[in-house]
């Protein structure tokens, strides 16, 4: 089996949440805690967590500078990378093993779990709605993101700035990128009311088991 590694971002400044994120406790243990150990679950053979935690490396003064930094820190003989934000504690092994499993097809340079658009969308002008967008076509873009190491390290070497996520930096070079199924319970924590919602769905989740 090729090798497989994880990035865990743990770097932001979290100014929506009032400070770094990556440390708030949910059941007793920090965010960056259950992002690394659902990669290393899923079948990562090492994870490299970029921020201030212990073992981890500096990172950057943006997400893309962050990811780079992991990258230096992961071998070069590594076949396939994942990248995961610290902030998304309650995605399962299986989603790892997804998004890993697609990229091991071979067929395509990465893979990222994304669900359906589930509200209506609309297009604004100022305080105005402008009209109606197609949901059918859309979808909510998650972590962990798979991708083979050669192109994510080529489209990391060719950004010239920031992006929305990883896939983003490798559909710029040309690289194809597939959609597995997500999950909606891998919450993304962005306020502080988040790690309540975290705390219910953890709950939930260890009961369903």
């Amino acid at each position: 089996m090729s090798p497989c590694w994880g990035i865990v971002v743990a770097a932001g400044s979290g100014t929506r949440f009032g400070g770094p994120k990556h440390d708030a406790l949910l059941a007793g243990e920090p965010l960056w805690r259950y992002a690394r150990d659902a990669l290393l679950d899923g079948g990562c053979d090492d994870a490299v967590v970029v921020g201030d935690v212990p073992g981890g490396v500096a990172g950057g003064s943006h997400r893309h500078l962050s990811v780079a930094a992991g990258l230096a820190a992961v071998a070069a003989s590594v076949d396939i990378i994942l990248v995961h934000d610290a902030a998304r504690p309650l995605a399962s092994a299986d989603l790892v093993r997804s998004v890993i499993g697609r990229v091991r097809r071979g067929d395509v340079d990465g893979a990222v779990p994304a669900i359906p658009v589930r509200d209506a969308v609309k297009r604004v002008a100022g305080e105005r709605i402008a009209g109606a967008v197609d949901r059918s076509a859309l979808v909510v873009v998650q972590t962990p993101q798979a991708f083979r190491a050669a192109v994510l390290r080529k489209a990391h070497a060719a950004a010239g700035g920031g992006a929305a996520d990883d896939a983003e930096l490798v559909e710029r070079i040309g690289g194809s990128v597939a959609i597995v199924p997500g999950e909606p319970t891998n919450l993304k924590v962005t306020y502080p009311r988040d790690l309540t919602v975290a705390a219910a769905l953890l709950s939930a989740l260890r009961g369903s088991r």
